[in-house]
């Protein structure tokens, strides 16, 4: 439990800085691109701005991912998902009945994640250590399936973002394409290479934004299982250790 609680802001701490380094690497790497061959050096806006449309959808999910991973981080800490005086309150709650009615009722009360497995522990108090070790880590598990539904937002953006940037990749290589043959040959070769890197933008778009809301998810997933863990063994402990002293 030490481990957990001692790493567990190291962890978030590297994982923010890994996407922030990541995402400005990116955009140095994309403002960059001509700097090498001695033309104009082009500013992010002015590439998102040749992405064409598909860089509209492309920056709402961008806008979305960053809010989901921010509202979920939140929502996500351990003082939420198990307030400091939970556990207090419920040894109150357990000792003034000793039939349990009074802590299972306070659960309720305490209707997040901690609450419906500590619940779920008191229902089976009598029936042994191994039955609430159970009962626990059963209810642990549709609540860490809950929690994890809440991110597949993150998912969705990661795994629809590159299409989206390769659709506009397509379109855009078309639209060069289509222009270079209409001119009946007239069309400079640096022109085709022009829109071939605009059409590119897209593409780096969508990975750009596709690749941290992964690393976001993954991050948010562990953090997940790391809540759910601790809950599990700290039910079992206060479960077990007050069923014994009545």
């Amino acid at each position: 439990m030490t481990n957990y609680t001692t790493t567990q802001p190291w962890k978030a701490v590297l994982g923010m800085t890994s996407l922030f380094l990541l995402a400005f690497t990116t955009t140095l790497l994309a403002a960059d691109a001509g700097a090498d061959a001695g033309v104009e050096k082009e500013t992010m806006f002015s590439l998102i701005k040749k992405g064409g449309p598909i860089m509209i959808p492309l920056g709402i999910a961008s806008i979305i991912a960053l809010a989901i991973a921010i509202e979920r981080y939140i929502s996500l800490r351990r003082d939420r998902i198990l307030p400091d005086g939970f556990l207090k309150g419920l040894g109150q709650a357990w000792d003034s009945d000793s039939s349990g009615q009074t802590a299972e009722q306070y659960c309720e009360q305490n209707s997040g994640a901690a609450g419906h497995v500590f619940k779920a522990g008191i229902q089976w108090r009598d029936s042994g250590y191994q039955a609430v070790a159970k009962a626990i880590e059963d209810a642990g598990i549709r609540e860490a399936d809950k929690m994890k539904r809440s991110l597949r937002g993150l998912s969705i953006i990661a795994a629809v973002c590159p299409l989206l940037g390769l659709l506009g990749t397509v379109y855009g290589m078309i639209d060069a394409f289509q222009r270079t043959s209409s001119s009946g040959g007239a069309a400079k070769t640096a022109d085709l290479a022009t829109g071939i890197y605009e059409a590119l933008v897209t593409t780096a778009a969508g990975l750009t934004i596709a690749i941290p809301a992964m690393l976001l998810y993954q991050f948010l997933q562990s953090k997940v299982d790391g809540l759910i863990d601790h809950i599990d063994e700290v039910g079992t402990e206060f479960i077990v250790k007050h069923a014994r002293s009545h």
